[in-house]
């Protein structure tokens, strides 16, 4: 096996919109590789120093979006385009904001699925940026990318993972198997 030292190559990596408010009530989102589930009603984000986190010190709310194969230039833009230097940031999007029910922050609704978010609190905060970890207030998933059983359908919502090690975004695929079944054919 050929040794890599050190990266940041945990996989699948989710692409997450995060969602806040500007000082001036506009939307504002960007794009969060580094996080994923804390708890069972908990997420984790790695923040930088942002527009975001500021408006994050304003107003402790949040949402977080799982970008898709269809929102995914526009996903990759608000990661690489801070609305500090750009005000027409998220017009350039085309994304439609409304506001989340449960938290004051904005829903994009080009998203399948959201979270309403709420910061418990902050870890390893410096000038460049801390960890957060979060409640999941609500969960909202747009009707067209439910399943039978009225759930979330994954496979629908052709989600992706960003891939750090060649810096590109993969779609999500298929499922294969059955979690907390298939593994009970080898007890």
């Amino acid at each position: 096996m050929k040794s890599f030292g050190q990266r940041a190559w945990v996989l699948p990596q989710p692409v997450l919109i995060i969602g806040t408010y500007n000082s001036d009530g506009t939307p504002n989102a960007m794009n969060a590789a580094w996080g994923g589930q804390w708890d069972s009603k908990e997420i984790m984000i790695s923040m930088g120093a942002h527009a975001t986190t500021d408006n994050l010190a304003r107003c402790g709310e949040f949402t977080v979006a799982f970008a898709t194969k269809e929102t995914m230039v526009a996903a990759d833009f608000v990661g690489i385009v801070s609305a500090k230097d750009d005000p027409l940031k998220m017009q350039k999007t085309g994304w439609t904001a409304v506001k989340a029910s449960n938290v004051d922050a904005p829903v994009f609704t080009d998203f399948p699925m959201t979270l309403e978010c709420r910061i418990l609190r902050k870890i390893d905060e410096t000038a460049d940026g801390y960890n957060i970890v979060a409640e999941i207030v609500n969960i909202l998933v747009d009707e067209r990318y439910l399943a039978s059983d009225g759930k979330p359908d994954v496979e629908k919502m052709q989600l992706i993972t960003y891939e750090p090690v060649h810096h590109g975004y993969v779609v999500l695929g298929e499922r294969v198997g059955n979690a907390f079944a298939d593994g009970k054919k080898l007890k």
